[in-house]
């Protein structure tokens, strides 16, 4: 099965996602597999193997399917831990896991990350977090909780990243583009440096749609740009390279 339009998501019809190294069972969780979560994985595995390899170990927060975890485990991170508030959609990711050639490296903790407590902090936090604040909210109560900041807005998930990031450590976080200019203006405030940049579009004639951010320690910010479709509608080389690797066609 190949990824769907950037943004989109498979439908409760698609059961499944098969990856090279790995298959994301998704029939139990309200979100799907997602281009943009695809590349902030694979984006963010990239950048943890060339910048802090021995960043170990990871924090998944808002888990889904799991899919991000297993990205990284794929890119050879060491452990994993992963939390999901929505119960089904954490059975699904711990059933992903120890289907996984990682298994003993990957762990999902079903709670609100509000109450998660670990032994440790972590050296690096992953996030693709819901999008939409103060927008208007769906009628099925699961894929809103899950698309809307209903259950983890912006503020409650900064907090839970200051309180749970080790000291020096980063974090990255995908998010629409209004929503990421509003979020890094409250990350600055509370001393985090936006150190790398990506700005996804579907196509050179559209306006970025998703941003996906590194923040750290204070650094020598770096931007970057991702248009995933030429004018053919074909993935366009920089795609391919950032995601050959994991997509089963590529």
């Amino acid at each position: 099965m190949r990824c769907p339009a950037p943004g989109r998501c498979f439908d409760m019809g698609n059961q499944y996602f098969q990856f090279k190294q790995f298959t994301v069972q998704q029939a139990g969780s309200a979100m799907k597999v997602c281009t943009d979560a695809c590349i902030q994985g694979a984006f963010t595995a990239a950048y943890i193997r060339e910048q802090l390899p021995g960043a170990s170990p990871v924090l998944d927060i808002g888990a889904g399917t799991g899919l991000l975890s297993l990205m990284l485990a794929q890119s050879g991170n060491g452990t994993i831990d992963a939390v999901e508030l929505d119960a089904a959609a954490a059975q699904q990711a711990a059933e992903n896991f120890a289907a996984s050639p990682w298994s003993e490296r990957l762990r999902v903790f079903h709670t609100d990350i509000a109450h998660f407590n670990p032994a440790q902090r972590y050296p690096f936090i992953i996030t693709n977090p819901p999008f939409f604040d103060n927008d208007l909210q769906g009628p099925h109560q699961r894929r809103t909780a899950a698309m809307h900041t209903v259950t983890l807005g912006y503020e409650a998930l900064l907090e839970a990243i200051i309180r749970l990031l080790a000291p020096g450590g980063s974090f990255s976080i995908l998010l629409p583009r209004g929503g990421f200019d509003r979020f890094r203006r409250m990350a600055e405030n509370e001393g985090f440096v936006l150190r790398k940049l990506l700005e996804v579009r579907q196509t050179t004639g559209h306006s970025p749609f998703r941003s996906i951010g590194i923040f750290g320690p204070a650094a020598e910010p770096q931007r970057e740009e991702l248009v995933i479709y030429n004018e053919q509608r074909q993935y366009t080389p920089a795609f391919v390279t950032l995601l050959k690797d994991y997509y089963l066609y590529l």
